[in-house]
């Protein structure tokens, strides 16, 4: 440990030093140098491990805990489309009070089973014409619900959005998870361009703005719209905080940030499914997300969460990198009283990161990286639905809806978990690879072996298939945050969170089509997912390693080799280097 009075550290040089020398008397004509006119030793250029760290270990933990506090709320606003959307049982709504069962079974046709296994049931879109058993014809009244699962009040049955209307559900969800790919794509952009905590504050204000419109929505159309900008600006939210959080976390704080980040997702889960218990209605949950966001615009004040530090060290400021040199070489001592009133500042209108795009399309290494990391989200994230649908398509009895959503949640937070244990330890390419393999093997076992398994091994396959693909999703977004540069990485990311959107396309789709044809889409998938593993092989190990900030650092990670290398031995008479 140097004192403050000690003078800076100077790079080692690779030539020799003089050899000493006698000394000899000055001439007395030249007068002896002054402390002044000395010159002080060039001092190394701050990297962004040194700007990280020049926050002071206080304000760092404290921006940490910062942009992991409103991923509590953005479960509400990202997580509630399985809730807004469940269709609950119904039928034609006939006249007097409620009907009995004989009245029902009088009054509706029967219909068969939609799936295989499935037993019939009175008709939910037909009726008898004027209580003759000789015509049909669809609902005149409307319908009535018989609501036992989620929202007592939803879009569903506030604007009857079944039979005839039904397809308005799919296209909701297609075109919320649309809203969640451009928001990735376009707000990752201009994260990299305009700097993190400016991308955060547009995020915020226009999810507040386009939370409050849906909610006071009128009709489907207008919903969809809102719901779509409102999906677009959430996403914007969460990746804006995803990479700045990482980017104020040396290599060992990265996952352990990245870890309790993904818990709070899962509490701002599990808190969903209790307000929405509670208030029973579809406007008052999506307020209820909505309106706390309002607190967070007070990330906006200047000095309470600040620029990337390493978003600044790749930005146009000399000056302020002069100024942070300087400040480095006389004040020492001042590292959390202080702490670097150069980080808190806001960069300057013109100051942009210097992004070549003739340089970044001769990338190769790290356009090989995003499409391995890209085609591994767009597998994980599409593969998911296969398994928690799996039990109904086969089977023909479809879970509760609580069974399914908690499970879902369950199976993140366990993959946490097991991320945490295992990823630092083993690797973040080993444990994808495993991971991978498992989801892989798991579709395998269900769709060759389905014939032959017992209702509790479909579920325990399901389970186990589910698990995996949710902690591969969870590790190519940490992957990628690690190994793109910081002047790409909010686009990096969004790429790889947009193919995962992509993905779960296919979860609306099915929906549309009733699940017709789920076999052969579970075979898709099934085929892409061990074609997947093979393409985890090219990726490089981002274990322990500092962030790469430009594109040169970016192509330096490859893939390290499969065997082990033997290290030489030592030479007896080699002689230590006393500067190392």
């Amino acid at each position: 440990m140097t004192s403050p009075d000690s003078p800076p550290l100077v790079s080692p040089s690779p030539c020799p030093a003089p050899p000493p020398s006698l000394p000899s008397s000055p001439a007395p004509s030249s007068p002896a140098p002054s402390s002044s006119s000395i010159p002080a030793p060039p001092s190394l250029p701050p990297t962004g491990e040194v700007m990280v760290l020049a926050l002071g270990r206080k304000k760092q933990r404290v921006l940490i805990a910062l942009s992991i506090l409103p991923n509590l709320f953005l479960a509400f606003l990202l997580s509630s489309d399985p809730l807004i959307t469940l269709s609950p049982p119904h039928h034609c709504r006939l006249p007097g009070p409620s009907p009995s069962l004989e009245a029902l079974n009088a009054s509706l046709p029967w219909e068969k089973g939609a799936r295989p296994g499935e037993t019939g049931s009175p008709s939910q879109c037909k009726q008898y014409a004027n209580g003759s058993q000789s015509a049909v014809v669809d609902c005149e009244s409307g319908w009535d619900y018989n609501v036992t699962e989620g929202l007592k009040n939803n879009i569903v049955t506030e604007w009857d959005l079944v039979c005839g209307q039904y397809w308005l559900v799919p296209v909701e969800e297609v075109c919320f998870i649309l809203g969640v790919l451009t928001g990735c794509l376009s707000l990752g952009y201009t994260a990299d361009r305009l700097g993190r905590s400016k991308t955060l504050l547009i995020s915020l204000t226009l999810s507040v703005v386009f939370g409050v419109l849906v909610c006071v929505s009128p009709y489907p159309s207008i919903f969809i719209v809102m719901r779509f900008c409102l999906a677009a600006a959430s996403a914007g939210v969460y990746l804006t905080l995803y990479i700045a959080r990482l980017e104020l976390c040396e290599p060992s704080l990265r996952l352990v940030a990245t870890m309790l980040a993904g818990f709070m997702t899962v509490a701002g889960e599990l808190l969903l499914l209790a307000v929405a218990l509670g208030c029973q209605s579809w406007r008052g949950l999506l307020g209820a997300g909505a309106a706390p966001l309002t607190l967070f615009l007070s990330y906006g004040v200047p000095g309470v969460f600040p620029e990337s530090p390493r978003w600044l060290l790749l930005s146009e400021r000399s000056a302020d990198m002069n100024a942070f040199s300087e400040r480095r070489n006389s004040n020492r001592d001042l590292r959390d009283d202080e702490s670097f009133t150069e980080l808190d500042s806001e960069p300057a209108p013109s100051s942009r990161p210097h992004l070549s795009f003739p340089e970044l399309f001769h990338s190769k290494n790290i356009w090989k990286n995003i499409c391995v990391l890209g085609f591994t989200s767009f597998i994980s994230h599409g593969i998911s639905h296969c398994y928690s649908s799996f039990r109904g398509d086969v089977r023909g009895t479809a879970p509760s809806f609580y069974w399914t959503y908690l499970l879902s949640v369950s199976a993140g937070g366990g993959a946490w978990v097991l991320l945490w244990a295992t990823v630092d330890r083993c690797g973040r390419r080993g444990i994808l690879l495993l991971f991978m393999t498992t989801t892989g093997l798991a579709s395998l076992i269900l769709l060759g072996l389905m014939e032959y398994l017992s209702e509790t091994a479909i579920t325990v396959f399901s389970v186990l298939g589910l698990f995996s693909s949710q902690a591969t999703a969870s590790l190519c977004i940490l992957f990628t945050a690690e190994i793109m540069p910081t002047v790409i990485r909010g686009t990096g990311v969004g790429v790889v969170l947009a193919l995962g959107c992509v993905g779960r396309l296919s979860s609306p789709i099915m929906d549309l089509r009733n699940h017709y044809g789920y076999f052969l889409h579970h075979v898709i998938y099934s085929s892409l997912a061990l074609l997947a593993v093979l393409s985890i092989l090219l990726l490089p190990e981002s274990k322990r390693k500092p962030l790469p900030q430009t594109l040169g650092d970016g192509e330096q990670y490859r893939r390290p080799p499969l065997g082990r290398r033997r290290r030489d031995n030592v030479p007896l008479l080699a002689t230590p280097n006393p500067e190392t």
